[in-house]
């Protein structure tokens, strides 16, 4: 599969109600940025290696910070995923980041933004991968595009088929623990896609940096998604 630079690159969500992706009150929640790449000196290999250390590290930051949750990822070089095999390749280790990470307790409800119809979805079970995914497919303002929601619970893949209709502001799924989401801190990886070409419950959330702009092309930043959740506590 070769991903080029020829979908399109903005959403046009003018005139659109886009609801919330996750439960966050701005009047009284507080939002945390993480900073995955190697400047941030805190994140061992020591840390990256024992996932429970990794979820330990990640629940002290955002209790230090007292924030509900964090995030931050897209568009980000990082070092992590070093921890895994998954991300390597021949020819270039893949390291740069697609989507924004929502980074919460196990068990977080999550939400559709908007009217949607099952894509597909897959327990990708390998160590460093999604786990529990699920895509679904948007059709607005005469514009398809999709959205990737990944390291789930296993249970939000129960009772689902591709094609199924899911209501905007529906509760579909929930954060994952490390045992379903790929052996991660619990996060929502969140990253939209226009083009899937090929790909049925998976599509790569990470990517070589030589191939940076083709994949960027396809997979814009969420940020216009996730500003009607956290407001102006969005950076």
């Amino acid at each position: 599969m070769q991903v080029t630079g020829q979908a399109e690159t903005q959403l046009n969500l003018e005139g659109i109600v886009i609801g919330k992706v996750v439960d966050f009150d701005p009047e009284s929640d507080q939002l945390y940025t993480f900073d995955l790449t190697a400047n941030n000196k805190t994140i061992t290999l020591e840390i990256l290696e024992n996932t429970s250390t990794f979820s330990t590290w990640v629940e002290d930051e955002l209790s230090a910070h007292h924030a509900r949750y964090g995030i931050g990822g897209y568009d980000e070089h990082r070092t992590i995923y070093a921890r895994s095999q998954h991300f390597d390749t021949a020819e270039e280790p893949r390291r740069l980041h697609l989507g924004i990470d929502i980074w919460g307790p196990a068990g977080t409800p999550v939400y559709n933004f908007h009217d949607a119809v099952v894509h597909s979805f897959k327990f990708n079970d390998q160590y460093g991968d999604y786990g529990a995914t699920i895509i679904l497919k948007y059709h607005i303002n005469g514009q398809v595009f999709h959205a990737l929601y990944g390291h789930l619970s296993l249970d939000s893949l129960q009772g689902l088929e591709e094609g199924q209709h899911i209501p905007g502001g529906k509760a579909f799924a929930s954060f994952g623990i490390p045992e379903e989401n790929g052996f991660w801190p619990p996060h929502l990886h969140f990253q939209l896609i226009f083009n899937m070409y090929a790909f049925k419950g998976d599509y790569p959330g990470v990517c070589q940096y030589a191939k940076k702009a083709a994949f960027l092309n396809n997979s814009p930043d969420p940020s216009p998604i996730l500003k009607h959740t956290f407001k102006s506590a969005l950076i």
